[in-house]
């Protein structure tokens, strides 16, 4: 529920039970667009499976998601990682938070299950707004000793970002719309004519046309299970 009227998320406020007490804790920009937050708070007794996320309120008429990018053993901190567009409420509401003021949110929710315990080796594709989610991978890669492969297409400004988020093995494509052409994505990725890779799962994230256009590539060249979810469409609001 990205837009909704004033009176229905008040009316939400009212019968959804919130975390109590939750508290950035620190703030830091990884570059001009991409806001890291730490928050503080008891998150004991909630789940946190690879893809879980928060749908935080940041204005009077709507709501924007946003990943749970790690979170500690002891289960009191929390990290998130926020693309700052700025092209909405989103992202002037990020924008202006800082350390030591309260955040309202809700209990984290999961939609898409992004990781097959199957899978041998993973491929993951995204973009800024797929950065969290790429990091959610992280513990359960390092603890099953999984392979795994980070290739994301990111503006000028950010392409130092998944280095700083400790996202090892990462391929990084500017974002001109290579992604969106078949043809391109067949003659220069060379994962995909690895025999090593080929039956690796694929975890698809970001920009919609970008994620449709290299899943029918996978398709045709590999063997690979995939997993797609797009999060934004030009054009579409709050996708």
């Amino acid at each position: 529920m990205p837009s909704a009227p004033k009176w229905v998320f008040d009316t939400l406020d009212l019968f959804i039970s919130k975390i109590p007490c939750v508290t950035i804790d620190d703030t830091a920009y990884l570059s001009p667009s991409i806001k890291q937050f730490r928050l503080k708070g008891d998150f004991k007794n909630l789940q946190f499976p690879v893809g879980a996320f928060f749908d935080v309120r940041v204005s009077d008429t709507d709501a924007r998601r946003y990943t749970v990018a790690h979170i500690n053993e002891e289960k009191d901190k929390l990290v998130l990682i926020i693309h700052l567009h700025g092209k909405g409420c989103g992202s002037d509401y990020m924008h202006q938070l800082k350390t030591g003021d309260t955040i309202r949110l809700n209990n984290p929710r999961t939609e898409q299950k992004y990781y097959d315990e199957t899978a041998k080796k993973i491929v993951f594709f995204g973009d800024e707004t797929s950065l969290a989610l790429a990091c959610s991978f992280l513990p359960i890669v390092k603890k099953n000793k999984l392979p795994i492969r980070f290739i994301f297409e990111l503006d000028e400004e950010n392409k130092l970002v998944p280095g700083l988020l400790g996202l090892e093995n990462s391929i990084i494509y500017s974002k001109n719309n290579l992604f969106e052409d078949a043809t391109w994505i067949r003659e220069h990725l060379t994962i995909l004519n690895s025999e090593n890779w080929q039956n690796a799962y694929y975890v698809l994230t970001g920009n919609v046309k970008s994620v449709q256009t290299f899943r029918k590539v996978i398709k045709s060249k590999t063997t690979a299970k995939i997993k797609h979810h797009g999060y934004w469409l030009d054009g579409k609001k709050g996708l």
